[in-house]
């Protein structure tokens, strides 16, 4: 009997050009993809990620955890990138186990989405679906804000994707974005309380007290710079 699918985050670790090297450089080089993602994977607790061989690659599927598998992607390329041309996708989508069971019966739309992106990425690049991108936000409010659109591509079977890739820069813009909101936000506050203090008192009685306040300030701060002068001996 079929099992019932789950949606889990999807990343497809590829070997370019796999298919087209010689024998030895392809065992070469899924021994060093192996090593690479046993190292990156400490942080994920084993119940919630399954690793699956692929002809070409490596797919990690995480469960509940977006950004874990974002993060994991990205240290996987990052530690592969000496000798190690690794395209990566990353989907979210569903997966399922088969009758058999076990990490090696699981398959779904995640998977083959994710490999396909892979595919479109190419060498040292990584692609998000905006499944993936949906997820991300939906787990980690804020965390999509570290990729950008990469514009809509078709894969080889004719399946257009509208794809993100990481940007580090951003996060940065939005920050920058976020606080220019929140300076127009105060000055606009702070207008709608002048407004309201000159309709009360009237605009010459208020503008006469704004202009007596910021002298008294201003004499203020003299006086203190003097002070601080003559305990100094100038």
């Amino acid at each position: 009997m079929p099992q019932p699918s789950v949606f889990a985050s999807v990343a497809f670790l590829k070997i370019h050009d796999f298919g087209r090297r010689p024998v030895v450089e392809q065992a070469r080089l899924r021994a060093q993809l192996e090593a690479t993602v046993a190292v990156t994977l400490h942080e994920l607790a084993e119940d919630s990620r399954v690793v699956l061989d692929a002809a070409d690659g490596i797919a990690l599927v995480v469960f509940g955890d977006p950004r874990g598998a974002l993060r994991i992607a990205g240290r996987a390329l990052a530690a592969g990138a000496a000798g190690l041309p690794l395209a990566v996708g990353i989907t979210h989508g569903a997966v399922r186990q088969t009758g058999n069971g076990g990490a090696e019966g699981l398959l779904g739309d995640g998977i083959a989405v994710a490999a396909a992106i892979a595919e479109l990425a190419g060498p040292q690049k990584l692609l998000l679906t905006r499944e993936f991108h949906h997820a991300l936000a939906d787990a980690a409010p804020g965390a999509e804000a570290a990729v950008a659109g990469a514009g809509t591509h078709t894969d080889a079977g004719l399946r257009a994707h509208e794809l993100y890739r990481p940007d580090a820069l951003a996060a940065r813009r939005r920050a920058r974005r976020y606080s220019a909101a929140t300076v127009l936000a105060a000055l606009a506050l702070a207008g709608a309380g002048a407004a309201w203090r000159a309709s009360i008192e009237g605009p010459r009685v208020y503008a006469a007290r704004v202009a007596a306040e910021m002298k008294g300030g201003a004499e203020k701060a003299q006086d203190r710079a003097l002070r601080l002068l003559r305990q100094a001996g100038l």
